[in-house]
């Protein structure tokens, strides 16, 4: 049967199997924990059977104002920022074709607020001033710095083009059920809602209307995505035993790593459609473990590309990583590399072979070199690029994210250090209350 492997026959020869294995009864504690809603953060752990709590009704209302929109939009611009756009952008790339944004046919969705980058906001209403367009706008508070100015431009632009009343028909607010500034807005103004879960942050919010509206809109298959997540919530449950668990093993494998000093974990694909899942597990990993001066620190890489830039250092640099391989076993199309008579590039015993084939034995020849190189590596397979396994792979990680944190003794939940560069940014830009010190960091900064 197709399943989601986790093969760690790599990382044997920088620590025993036993290592592995001695974290069993701790890996089921914190299953317990994590199933009984008892550890830190437990108020955050509906995600946990989100999953199977979806229903057919919440399915068809997400569906329902997908093909509104899709129906009267060339764009939808989603404004959000961190898990607010980074699970839907990255199931969307992972199914998408790779040229869909050249295509003339249907709607496009289009990201703003994850940056306060005036060129790209400038550029994005240059375009949307030419096309039809709605806009979902993703914030539990509605005040996140970057999607309210984003929001701020893009409300003001369609109010303009279109009109009050015909914008409010196409703006969609995804947020807290009934407090915060995006409530109060959306209940003045009328528009349709979504609602965030209170028990759901945002680096796991992808299977909420967070993500699946604006994947529905993209045209995937919801449903698929779902019935996905449900089989990995039963696959990685604390009834499963640890010996066939995935989860359960990659947290332990990385921890027992981490505890010989590999503290940057690497996540590679071979396959630029996953290079958007890269970044979503940066932000789970990175915002759940990285606390009390704890946490394995979480890199990403594409391969074959990176192996002629950044291959170098991980063949050759400093022993403190790991690497974690994400494969896809079947791939979408089939391309065959043709004979050439002149044989100029010495490559035709390639003649006939599909490319897949020599992305894998890439993969299999770089896994080799790394390892002997003194990387250890991890290996995760799915069968294929679908709604189903890119569902399965997201609670896969969501699951395993946080075993591991547990085992940090971390509250993988919260991301108290986030609001640091806040105080500082408001300060400097003199928001009210913050003049001393706005005064105190120029004169620190030489401003």
């Amino acid at each position: 049967m197709s399943k989601l492997q986790v093969k760690l026959n790599n990382i044997y020869q920088f620590v025993d199997a036993s290592d592995v294995l001695s974290l069993k009864n701790k890996v089921n504690d914190c299953q317990k924990l994590i199933e009984g809603k008892t550890g830190k953060g437990s108020d955050f752990l509906g995600w946990v059977t989100l999953p199977a709590e979806i229903t057919d009704d919440q399915l068809k209302s997400i569906e329902k104002v997908a093909n509104e929109l899709r129906s009267k939009s060339e764009f939808v611009v989603v404004v959000g920022i961190g898990g607010s756009y980074l699970g839907a952008k990255a199931v969307i790339e992972a199914l998408g074709n790779s040229f869909s944004m050249l295509d003339n046919g249907g709607t496009k969705v289009l990201f703003a607020g994850n940056s306060i980058c005036e060129d790209y906001h400038a550029e994005l209403l240059k375009l949307l001033d030419k096309h039809t367009y709605s806009i979902v706008v993703i914030s539990k508070s509605g005040t996140t710095t970057e999607p309210a100015i984003a929001f701020r431009l893009l409300k003001q632009h369609l109010e303009g083009k279109v009109g009050k009343t015909e914008a409010a028909s196409r703006i969609v607010a995804i947020t807290d059920q009934s407090k915060g500034a995006l409530r109060k807005l959306a209940d003045t103004e009328g528009y349709r809602t979504f609602v965030i879960p209170d028990d759901v942050g945002g680096r796991y919010s992808v299977l909420t209307p967070v993500g699946l509206l604006p994947i529905a809109i993209a045209g995937f298959d919801i449903r698929q995505l779902v019935e996905g997540a449900r089989q990995a919530m039963t696959d990685t449950s604390v009834g499963v035993p640890f010996e066939q668990n995935p989860a359960c093993q990659y947290a332990a494998a990385r921890n027992v790593l981490y505890a010989k000093g590999k503290k940057v974990e690497i996540m590679v694909n071979y396959t630029p459609k996953l290079h958007y899942i890269t970044e979503w597990w940066k932000q789970l990993y990175g915002e759940s473990e990285g606390k009390e001066n704890k946490g394995i620190f979480p890199a990403g890489v594409d391969f074959t590309t990176d192996l002629h830039s950044m291959g170098q250092y991980i063949q050759e640099g400093e022993r403190f990583i790991f690497e974690t391989v994400v494969s896809v076993e079947k791939p979408s199309h089939t391309l065959n590399i043709p004979n050439d008579p002149e044989n100029l590039d010495q490559l035709n015993f390639l003649t006939g072979k599909r490319l897949s084939e020599v992305n894998h034995m890439a993969e299999l020849g770089t896994i080799v070199a790394h390892n002997d190189g003194g990387v250890p590596c991890i290996q995760i397979s799915i069968p294929e690029l679908s709604a189903f396994w890119i569902g399965y792979l997201l609670y896969f990680f969501e699951r395993a994210c946080a075993i591991s944190g547990y085992l940090l003794d971390v509250n993988p939940f919260d991301q108290p250090g986030v609001e640091a560069y806040k105080k500082n940014m408001f300060a400097l830009l003199g928001k009210p209350g913050f003049e001393d010190e706005g005064k105190a960091l120029r004169k620190r900064l030489g401003i």
